[in-house]
């Protein structure tokens, strides 16, 4: 038979549960929860907590001298946001791009080059840049590297 008895359920319970306010209730099923859950997983309880502390890992924000970008991925594209303060940047703007960076040439100076590092690898090709309402964005299209090389771990005695 299962012990039924370990259960905090008897007579009393039902006047108890009566007599407490809906706050103390949910006081009382939140430290339930909390002492249930590991660490990792008490953001699920409160949705806005979920994210305390969790810094993403997505979004990567690149302070770039007088500059100040944002890049993050997505599944298949590298997005950069590049605030434009002048439009008459876009003509002299020379936007280049390697494996793993984004640089920027011209602006706002002549001689000013802004390197962004890219939060994923990107193909050569098919990168696109667009402007609108004060914000220039280059998407890339990300490169998904599946060559993975073996390493040898050695015992030192």
């Amino acid at each position: 038979m299962f012990p039924w008895n370990i259960f905090p359920f008897n007579k009393d319970m039902k006047d108890t549960m009566q007599k407490m306010k809906p706050g103390e209730i949910d006081k009382y099923v939140q430290d339930i929860i909390s002492k249930a859950l590991p660490d990792n997983m008490r953001g699920m309880m409160n949705p806005q907590e979920m994210f305390n502390g969790f810094q993403s890992s997505t979004q990567q924000q690149a302070a770039t001298g007088s500059l100040n970008s944002t890049a993050y991925e997505t599944h298949d594209y590298v997005f950069v946001r590049i605030p434009i303060k002048d439009e008459e940047w876009l003509k002299k703007l020379r936007l280049y791009h390697t494996s793993n960076q984004l640089i920027l040439e011209h602006i706002p100076e002549k001689d000013d080059k802004h390197t962004i590092t890219l939060p994923a690898i990107v193909k050569k090709k098919g990168a696109a840049a667009n402007y609108k309402d004060g914000i220039l964005e280059v998407k890339i299209p990300k490169n998904i590297d599946m060559q993975f090389s073996q390493i040898d771990v050695t015992e030192i005695m």
